[in-house]
């Protein structure tokens, strides 16, 4: 996991989740609940608590030191105005994961996506040895659908009822970018 933080367009801050970061997250999902509901499966109310933020970081970051999972926060001043993961991590002879993110309803439009994507890209590649990244969007999310083509994803196919969102399965469409031909490390 990268320590190190990353500046984003408008002075925005790209940085490894921490464990201090439940409170900051609380805010964040409670301010972006509407804005995120179309796009998300159906949270229980727990999860618009402390401890439900707490124990759902936590999980995350114990992912994060299995290797699984890779988890930064996009903050201006104290406040999260984004989120953006790396799951799902397979090395071997896939050498893959999975790439997910959201942006505050405030900060929307403004570059922090493909911002964040390239970055998370970036570290895939040089750092975590990934040879392919893959997205899904819903298939009426013509923003991410964007997003992800800018930052060199391309479609690759349809997924019916992959995801239960917003309350009902969901049809998918796929994305992935290819990083590079090296072979997997070890092989």
């Amino acid at each position: 996991m990268p320590s190190d933080a990353s500046v984003l367009p408008g002075g925005v801050v790209m940085r490894p989740a921490a464990a201090t970061d439940a409170e900051a997250l609380l805010a964040a999902y409670l301010h972006n609940r509407e804005h995120l509901r179309p796009w998300d499966s159906l949270r229980e109310a727990d999860f618009f608590t402390i401890e439900g933020q707490r124990a759902r970081l936590m999980g995350q970051l114990a992912e994060r030191e299995a290797g699984r999972l890779l988890l930064w926060v996009l903050t201006d001043g104290p406040r999260i105005v984004g989120v953006i993961t790396l799951s799902g991590i397979r090395h071997g002879p896939s050498c893959s994961g999975n790439l997910g993110y959201w942006i505050d309803v405030d900060h929307a439009g403004k570059g922090l996506a493909s911002a964040a994507v390239e970055a998370v890209a970036r570290y895939a590649d040089e750092e975590a040895g990934l040879h392919r990244l893959e997205a899904g969007t819903l298939l009426h999310n013509a923003g991410s659908q964007r997003v992800l083509e800018k930052c060199g994803f391309e479609p690759y196919g349809v997924a019916p009822r992959y995801l239960h969102i917003n309350g009902e399965w969901q049809d998918m469409r796929l994305f992935q970018r290819i990083l590079n031909d090296r072979p997997p490390a070890g092989a």
